[in-house]
């Protein structure tokens, strides 16, 4: 045999490698009564049956707050205030106890997606908001995107920091 007259092929069905993709990637979490806006922002990808919805409660451990505001006369005034300077995602705790007649600005997993909502509200030029631990059980949604290859990951990485205090991740396994 010749070794220079040897030719080396590639097995049957080897081709050009394949990108490398993601089963699933989640973005969020969301209220369960608010995915409108990042649905909206996934529009244009045209996903179609690549996108879904997981559906679950966390615990939230830190919230967005203004402290009590003494009457149900001026927790409504703030509130007032809050409407003018563009806030529409409040509410007036109204039940007994140490938090009644504070507005809840917002609860969240995560210290840091807590501040952003802080820095969001002082942006906006509210006053006296703070950062305060807080365990509640919340309505959340993941939003799944199936079958993901490196340029549809850019992309939703993209729209996802459009959402401050969101994340995208794997999707956890079994989904």
């Amino acid at each position: 045999m010749d070794a220079d007259k040897l030719k080396v092929v590639p097995p049957t069905g080897v081709g050009a490698p394949r990108t490398a993709s993601l089963p699933c990637l989640e973005w969020g979490s969301f209220p369960s009564a608010d995915t409108a806006r990042p649905e909206q922002l996934l529009e244009p990808l045209a996903l179609g049956p690549r996108l879904a919805q997981r559906r679950g409660d966390e615990t939230a451990h830190w919230w967005v707050y203004l402290p009590p505001q003494g009457s149900r006369q001026a927790a409504l005034r703030k509130a007032d205030e809050l409407k003018k300077l563009g806030v529409d995602e409040y509410f007036i705790m109204q039940e007994e106890g140490r938090w009644r007649w504070s507005i809840s600005l917002g609860v969240f997993r995560s210290e840091e997606a807590a501040r952003a909502r802080l820095e969001s509200m002082q942006s906006r030029r509210l006053r006296g908001a703070q950062v305060g631990e807080r365990d509640t059980q919340l309505a959340r949604v993941w939003i799944q995107v199936r079958d993901v290859d490196a340029a549809l990951q850019a992309k939703l990485k993209d729209i996802a920091q459009a959402l401050p205090g969101t994340e995208l991740r794997e999707c956890a396994s079994g989904n």
